[in-house]
């Protein structure tokens, strides 16, 4: 009854205290993808922490310039959205009459919901406009830089102290059984967690670069930020494709007078995409990384209402860790494996059972 009721509570405590929770497993998702960096460094004897810095540092160097060149340019495209808005109007006018035709009843509720973005203009026109993206982020989101160096200096120490941490995992155990189980949990996680995370991250960015290069072909401003966009929310399976293509189908209605020109964004990546999930990422991936879809549509379900968009770009790699573990230490005997007496370590027969399995020659 006692596991019952943490079962139960536990998501509303992750909920609750996704200030700590969220940060702290992000840290370890990431410090763990970055774990074959810092033992390549350190074959190489380089000093823990100093590997460890470095790894932090280029994780920090890629992430900042990905976030840099999506964020300073979305934050422009947001800002003229209320001046496009008559423009994308225009656009959609010709897609409304088409439909309308069809039905009296359809050609009013299209009409009713074609004129009420007309009223909203003139409202966001008037209001003021933004101070500013640093001012935001100084006002708005203190909480959200705390929590970010906080992360940063969880990766750091598990990265500097994974081999200590890793050697005491190993070594506690009190058989040799346990012992290499444990081994084999740990280089299991490291391997699959990373090996996911590299080759998808990989593919995200070639697909990415794709996306932005056939919208530069097509005239799209800010090409290399909608590349970003599409990669980011590429880690999101299902859902993020379809979210980057209706902000495509945006973009292009904010910038094209021509409506079927302005949807071409968003067939390009669709286009991609399909390319991408059916031919390269299959051939790419192979079965070794291949995970039930249910389960996916789960953990980005579960992950999703606990943190949100943070926690269905976790959902995945989350998925990877506790598929592991439990197929290592046995499903659902988890805490056996925590405290040594489980499916992993076999305790010697006893008593009439020890009789019947020992060798005729020794009884």
């Amino acid at each position: 009854m006692a596991g019952v009721g943490l079962l139960l509570a536990m998501p509303f405590a992750l909920q609750a205290g996704s200030p700590f929770f969220l940060p702290l497993t992000a840290a370890f998702v990431i410090a763990i993808a970055l774990v074959p960096a810092l033992e390549w460094l350190e074959r190489r004897r380089v000093p823990a922490p100093l590997a460890a810095f470095t790894c932090v540092v280029l994780f920090l160097a890629v992430a900042n310039a990905a976030l840099a060149s999506i964020v300073l340019p979305a934050w422009q495209w947001v800002r003229i959205l209320p001046e496009r808005i008559e423009r994308i109007q225009s656009n959609i006018a010709p897609l409304i009459d088409f439909y309308s035709s069809a039905e009296r009843f359809v050609n009013r509720t299209i009409e009713n919901f074609a004129t009420a973005p007309a009223r909203e203009a003139a409202t966001v026109t008037a209001a003021p406009p933004p101070t500013g993206l640093i001012d935001w982020v100084g006002t708005s989101a203190p909480s959200a830089i705390i929590e970010f160096f906080f992360a940063i200096l969880v990766i750091y120490f598990f990265l500097s102290g994974w081999t200590r941490l890793r050697k005491a995992a190993i070594t506690s155990r009190q058989s040799f059984g346990g012992a290499m189980a444990t081994a084999r949990v740990i280089q299991d996680v490291v391997d699959d967690t990373s090996a996911y995370l590299g080759t998808i991250t990989l593919i995200n960015i070639l697909l990415g670069l794709t996306v932005a290069g056939a919208l530069w072909v097509v005239g799209m401003p800010t090409p290399l930020m909608w590349g970003g966009i599409v990669a980011l929310l590429n880690y999101i399976p299902y859902f993020g494709p379809v979210i980057a293509a209706l902000l495509l189908a945006l973009g292009g209605l904010m910038t094209f007078s021509d409506v079927w020109l302005a949807l071409l964004p968003a067939a390009i990546m669709t286009g991609a995409h399909l390319i991408e999930a059916n031919v390269i990422t299959p051939l790419i991936v192979g079965h070794r990384l291949t995970i039930n879809p249910i389960l996916i549509l789960v953990s980005l379900s579960f992950w999703g209402w606990v943190w949100g968009t943070p926690g269905a770009l976790l959902a995945v790699p989350l998925l990877i860790i506790i598929q592991t573990v439990l197929g290592a230490a046995g499903k659902p005997d988890i805490a056996g494996f925590l405290f040594e007496h489980g499916t992993l370590v076999k305790e010697p027969p006893r008593g009439i059972d020890a009789l019947l399995k020992k060798p005729p020659e020794a009884s």
